[in-house]
């Protein structure tokens, strides 16, 4: 007897570029993202680098403050907090599997979510670092460890892996570079939203963008190992 599931689901579309240059936007993603990962991880531990404008950043923000940034931006922040962002991506993969009958790409995206949360955690475990003075926190205390930031990181995650899953389907590449455009200035608002608030330095947000690019890079890779050469 026939399972009922191949019936009820259908494989991804096929991708619209060719294996060889995803593979190479994958490499070229995984090792940027590792890059500014590591240099993030280095300064912070040897107190080097970009990590010497952490206070100067976090004060400028504290005197920056004003009652209309941030009440967009603690939104913002509230919006894309590992609760609300795990609910939302799950709700997203849940409906593009039963709107468009296809299980493939909201599993990559739902797996490189969960991937980043376990990234996530053995960072902050092993680097142990706290962040800003609770004093200058503005949506009440966080006891989390500071590095890397979580919004930012699964922010980056969830808006880039979302974009490419879509437009690598279809759109042309001027609604890619759009496209892309747009995911990345949402993860930089999210990140300048966690400095602004007070709860973490800019070697945290920064190393976090670089982990996001690099989970990025492992989901084209897997996307690309399975569908880059065949249809369907």
């Amino acid at each position: 007897m026939t399972p009922a599931f191949p019936a009820r689901f259908r494989a991804a579309p096929m991708l619209k570029l060719r294996q060889r240059p995803l593979f190479l936007w994958a490499g070229i993603l995984l090792v940027a993202g590792d890059a500014v990962f590591w240099l993030m991880f280095a300064a912070v531990l040897s107190e080097t680098g970009l990590a010497t404008l952490d206070g100067a950043v976090h004060s400028f923000m504290v005197d920056s403050r004003s009652p209309l940034p941030t009440a967009i931006l603690a939104a913002v922040s509230t919006v894309t907090s590992p609760l609300w962002l795990t609910t939302i991506g799950v709700a997203v993969a849940v409906a593009w599997a039963v709107r468009k009958r296809e299980l493939w790409r909201p599993a990559v995206l739902v797996g490189a979510m969960a991937f980043a949360v376990i990234l996530l955690a053995v960072v902050r475990q092993d680097v142990g670092r706290s962040g800003p003075p609770s004093s200058d926190v503005l949506l009440g205390p966080d006891d989390a460890l500071s590095f890397p930031s979580g919004h930012t990181l699964g922010a980056g995650v969830f808006a880039f892996i979302l974009t490419y899953l879509i437009v690598s389907r279809s759109g042309s590449r001027a609604t890619a570079v759009l496209a892309f455009t747009g995911a990345a200035l949402l993860t930089l608002v999210v990140a300048c939203s966690r400095i602004y608030l007070g709860y973490h330095w800019l070697t945290d947000v920064v190393a976090s963008l670089g982990l996001a690019l690099g989970v990025t890079g492992i989901a084209v890779f897997v996307d690309a190992a399975r569908h880059g050469g065949r249809r369907g």
